[in-house]
C-alpha cells in the first residue's frame, strides 16, 4: 500500500498551517493524505497520525477508524466533517479529530508517524479516546496492509 500527502513529502517538514493554533501561523488544518493499492479482502480503513519523539511519549494527534473500503483519501481540512461510518475519536488534547503538531518549544524536531491501515474488519473495536498502544492492540490480527509517512516539525 502507498501513503502520500500533497503538503509534504516523506520526512519532510509539516507545513505551519497544519499545527495547533497555539503554534504562530498555526490553523490546525487536518493533513491532506492519499492512499492507494490497498489489498483485496480490505474492510475499512484506519488513519493514525502520532508525535514519536521521547518528550511526546507517543501522544496520539489524529485517529480515524471505520473509513469505507470506497474511500482513497482525505482532503485538508476533513477532519469534522467525516460521512459515517467513519468515526473520528477523541486526541491526546482531549478533542475528537485533528489536533495539529504543538511540540514544546527547544524540544527539537518531532517525528510525526502518519499510518494506514487497511483491515478485514468494517468496524474496530477500540477506546472512544485509544493510546498508541490501544491503537496496536485494536489493530493486531486485523491488519492487511499498513502504509507510513513521516513529518517532522520543530520550533
Amino acid at each position: 500500500m502507498l501513503l502520500t500527502s500533497s503538503a509534504f513529502q516523506d520526512g519532510g517538514r509539516i507545513p505551519v498551517e497544519h499545527c495547533m493554533a497555539g503554534v504562530p501561523g498555526g490553523g490546525n488544518v487536518s493533513l491532506p493524505l492519499a492512499w492507494s493499492q490497498a489489498p483485496a479482502g480490505t474492510a475499512s480503513f484506519a488513519v493514525f497520525v502520532v508525535d514519536r519523539h521521547p518528550i511526546a511519549q507517543n501522544w496520539v494527534h489524529w485517529a480515524v477508524v471505520d473509513l469505507p473500503p470506497s474511500v482513497t483519501g482525505l482532503p485538508a481540512g476533513a477532519s469534522g466533517s467525516l460521512d459515517p461510518p467513519a468515526r473520528e475519536l477523541v486526541n491526546t488534547f482531549g478533542e475528537r479529530g485533528y489536533g495539529g503538531p504543538m511540540p514544546p518549544p527547544g524540544s527539537g524536531e518531532h517525528p510525526y508517524e502518519v499510518a494506514v491501515y487497511a483491515l478485514d474488519v468494517g468496524r474496530l473495536e477500540i477506546p472512544d479516546a485509544p493510546t498508541a498502544a490501544d491503537i496496536e492492540r485494536a489493530v493486531a490480527g486485523h491488519v492487511l496492509a499498513r502504509a507510513v509517512l513521516t513529518g517532522a516539525f520543530s520550533r
